[in-house]
């Protein structure tokens, strides 16, 4: 999908205003609304900020609400293709940082060349990482325990997003956050991860031997049931053959909320020291 008028004028403001870009990428049952203290820390620090939408997303929270079906049938490659249109369309190369799914959407930019560094942030799975824990699985039961899902948009109830997304939240803080952030995202995302390591043809593929993929960040929460520590640690594990850097942390006491809660400030702090360190600013 070609860019809209709104990210062709970010595009335009990040190549005029000479600055390292750093795309940013949301994951399901969020909107690029999450990454709004993200934008103004990164920008405060010289960066070039852009918090695009998935195609066709809706340019607000009250829009996504009511108008769900404008991703139905969205799957992974049109959210990756999208983002690697917007990074062709920049003059210098980006920084792509990725939440959940768009933490994976991170690393096959990444694997493609496309990032001078990448964060990955709960990264969702992709081919060849193995762990399966009980609490991932109910997590996207929602939306698996259905396979006409697989084209429809999977709303979660305000039990369900807690469980999945705030559940290290006090439960005032909890049941703000969804009322405030939370959206219906597409089923089949969730249908191609859970399928990854079964189709050899799945669209959940990482080129982590890749050269040129950049230094990488995977970063964890150690309460969260989505991704946990563990699947987290496959993913570094696996990206750890990789001749750039690769490096890994665990966020204590942090959920699946953590890049757009009351504790972003602390993730978002890894991450650009991370980038400052290692994304080099001559290309």
């Amino acid at each position: 999908m070609p860019l809209d008028g709104s990210e062709r004028a970010a595009v335009d403001a990040a190549n005029a205003s000479g600055r390292v870009p750093v795309l940013f990428v949301h994951g399901l049952w969020l909107t690029h609304e999450c990454w709004r203290d993200w934008r103004w820390l990164f920008e405060s620090e010289g960066f070039a900020a852009l918090t695009p939408g998935w195609p066709g997303e809706a340019t607000s929270i009250a829009e996504a609400r009511t108008e769900p079906a404008r991703l139905s049938g969205l799957g992974i490659t049109q959210v990756t293709e999208h983002c690697a249109e917007l990074a062709a369309a920049l003059e210098r190369r980006p920084v792509v940082i990725g939440h959940s799914l768009g933490g994976l959407v991170a690393q096959q930019l990444a694997g493609r060349g496309v990032a001078r560094a990448a964060v990955a942030v709960a990264p969702a799975p992709h081919r060849g990482v193995l762990p399966l824990p009980v609490s991932s699985v109910r997590a996207a039961w929602p939306a698996l325990r259905d396979p006409r899902q697989r084209r429809r948009n999977v709303a979660l109830t305000p039990a369900e997003f807690r469980y999945a997304f705030t559940n290290a939240l006090r439960a005032d803080d909890a049941d703000r956050f969804y009322d405030e952030q939370a959206v219906p995202a597409p089923g089949r995302p969730l249908f191609e991860l859970a399928l990854a390591n079964l189709n050899p043809a799945t669209r959940a593929r990482v080129d982590v031997r890749a050269p040129g993929r950049g230094p990488l960040l995977v970063i964890a929460g150690e309460r969260d049931r989505v991704i946990p520590p563990v699947l987290a640690r496959a993913t570094y594990k696996r990206q750890r053959r990789n001749l750039d850097v690769t490096e890994y942390v665990v966020v204590p006491g942090r959920g699946h909320s953590l890049v757009a809660d009351a504790g972003w400030e602390q993730v978002a702090q890894l991450a650009l020291e991370f980038v400052q360190k290692h994304a080099s600013t001559d290309e």
